[in-house]
This record gives C-alpha cells, structure tokens and sequence, in this order.
C-alpha cells in the first residue's frame, strides 16, 4: 500500500496503513485500548503519578491487565476471578499526543495565547470508479503547469495530483471550471475556495480530496464548532462529486466511496513549553543543542479568507527539544500540532514527517540518545 510518487515515499493507503500501524505497536509491546478517554489523573507538584482511563462506549474502567487473575482464598484453594482490575496506570513518563492536548487540558497546563483566528478545518473523502487512464490523458493536455498538475506512470498504474484555490495570486487552469460550476448553482462559491485531489496507493480507480474546507470562523476546541464543521464538509462533498462527474472526464462511473471519520485540524490548543519557538527561529535557521528535527517544510498557514493564506519557502531549520515539554510539568512531552511553538512556526511544523520525528525524539531523549 505505499508508492514513491513525486520523490516523495510518503504515498501510503490509508486503509492498509491502519493495519500496518496496528502491527507496529503491537510488535513494539504497547498495549493499545480504542475508543478510550483519559478519566483520572493523579500529580503531585510538577510530576504526573498516575491515569486511569474509561472506555467511552461501554464507560468501563480499564486496567492494563488483561488476563485472569488467580486468588487464593482461605481454604488454600485458587479459584479464577475473571474481572478485569480497575487500577491506576502509572508511568515515568507521559506524551500527549491527542492534537487538542486534551489530556493537558485535564491537567490545567498552561496553553499559548491564540492571537488570530483558528487555521479552516478540513475533511477528506474518496472517490472510487474513475477511469484514470481516461482523467489522466485529460488532465495533462489541460493543464500544463507541472509545478500544480503531475502525472506517473509508476509499476503499469496511474499516479496523478492538481489543485485549485480560489487566491488570485496564481493562475489556476481549473478556474474556468469552477467558475461555470457556481454560475450553473452546481456548487457555491466557498466550495472551490481549496480544492486537491491526488491518486492513492493500491487504489487503481480511486482518488483522494484534501477538501472541503471551512470558510466560517470556527473553533476546533469546540464540540459545537467541530459538529458544525462536519456537516457543512458533508453537505459540500456531495456537490463536489458533482461537480467531477459532470467537468471530469473519467469520473462518469465515479462515486463516494470514504468520508473521514473525523474533521482534519490543521490547529487548535498549543501547550507552553520550556521553550516557545518562533518564526523568527525558522527564518533565522537557528540551531539547537537538541534538536528533535530538521526540516525545510514552508511556512503553511491556511485562511478562510480569500487571499490570505501564507506559503513561505525557508531553508533549512531545527526545533528544540524543549519545544515539546510541558513547562508544567518535567515529565510531560507533546507531539503533534499541540507543541509549544507561535502559530506561524506552528503552520511549517504541524505535517506528518515532523510529527513522526517529534515523537520518534521524545523516545530517543527519553532513553538519554539525545
């Protein structure tokens, strides 16, 4: 399920990689519980002790054993008890790595200022049934700027990406398109203010959307506001398969075939760390004792205003350790989106590969290699 398309060798399927991670922790030793939410949180001074976590379908208190205990009663006889303990799960260490930093929040650490509107939510669907051989011919005779549009042949299959935004600042070959599209009431005008689609690895008929994306002002910490977001994503998926169907050749037969489960988050809560980095340390390229990654990823900050988004293109740069512990709290780390950075470091930082790094550091500090 993964292709290197774009020298990039990060092209994963989506579905077979919820297996393969699966895998990886179980072959690690972790014990993985799902649907799980953190109930009780034992600290003392700037040291977490303890959590016990609740099973949010069943609202059973989990134990992290899982077997049979065996008891000895007063007649010297074992009998089997079959209940599961109900105890505390205690740690040297504890990551949070949950995105809103929920489980920071539980424990009343101190967050980052947000000084301007929250980053557009996203949510991302499939679509299945495309003639991409059909599409591909298409797409490549209109649209010749490689630097938005791409097509590979890679192994006898088909690998293709494009784009549009409805920002002035580019020409966009699809504008016409969707410019038809909303005169016709097919779509609405903040439909195609994001729009990219990219093949998926081991999907030979199938497409991915990294769209739509809000244009309301909304906060992702809130459960209204996530909900909100949801539908109106929903509602807009429906006209943008339309959409394909009627302007793209190939998509004829096409249909939805996957809606993420959740809403995408570019960003919400940030924690306050040791160290709070910031734009100028990307653009300055300063270096660290400990760096926890090097990256050269832009400076991506999206808008849900028209024209307002940020790309920014820095060379290379480094973020501290100390930018993922908590200044709470010594032996409290983040990783993911939630680190201790301003929101314009935060939009080069908050991608996969960095994300990766930032928890594949915290092991490594952890176990005293960095």
């Amino acid at each position: 399920g993964q292709i290197t398309y774009q020298n990039n060798s990060g092209w994963l399927n989506p579905e077979i990689l919820k297996i393969v991670l699966d895998k990886l922790l179980i072959n690690a030793g972790v014990n993985i519980y799902f649907y799980t939410s953190v109930h009780d949180v034992k600290v003392s001074n700037n040291k977490i002790l303890s959590v016990t976590l609740r099973n949010e379908l069943t609202d059973e208190i989990l134990s992290p054993y899982n077997y049979s205990i065996y008891t000895d009663n007063s007649n010297s006889n074992f009998y089997k008890n079959d209940e599961k303990l109900s105890v505390c799960i205690e740690a040297k260490y504890y990551v949070d790595s949950t995105g809103n930093l929920n489980f920071s929040k539980k424990i009343n650490c101190d967050f980052l200022e947000n000084k301007k509107d929250f980053q557009p939510m996203s949510l991302r669907f499939l679509m299945s049934g495309v003639d991409l051989k059909t599409y591909s011919y298409w797409l490549q005779e209109f649209d010749s700027d490689r630097s938005v549009t791409t097509v590979h042949n890679i192994d006898g299959q088909i690998h293709l990406s494009t784009a549009y935004t409805w920002d002035t600042g580019k020409h966009w070959a699809l504008a016409p398109l969707f410019e038809d599209a909303i005169s016709k009431n097919i779509i609405k005008a903040t439909d195609c203010n994001y729009f990219q689609i990219f093949t998926v690895a081991g999907m030979p008929d199938t497409v991915a959307f990294n769209c739509p994306r809000t244009t309301e002002t909304l906060n992702p910490n809130l459960t209204k506001d996530t909900s909100y977001a949801l539908i109106l994503c929903r509602d807009a998926i429906l006209r943008l398969a339309e959409f394909c169907k009627i302007y793209f050749p190939g998509f004829k037969n096409a249909y939805i075939s996957h809606i993420s489960d959740n809403i995408g988050i570019r960003c919400s809560n940030r924690i306050k760390g040791k160290y709070i980095y910031s734009i100028d340390d990307i653009r300055s390229g300063k270096k660290f004792h400990n760096p926890v990654l090097i990256s050269n990823y832009p400076i991506d900050v999206h808008s849900a205003k028209k024209d307002d988004s940020i790309l920014e293109e820095n060379g290379e740069y480094q973020l501290p350790i100390e930018s993922l512990m908590s200044v709470n709290y010594d032996n409290l780390f983040v990783a993911g989106r939630g680190i201790s950075a301003d929101e314009l470091a935060q939009g080069a930082l908050r991608v996969q590969s960095s994300c990766f790094s930032m928890g594949e550091a915290i092991a490594k500090y952890i176990k005293g290699i960095i």
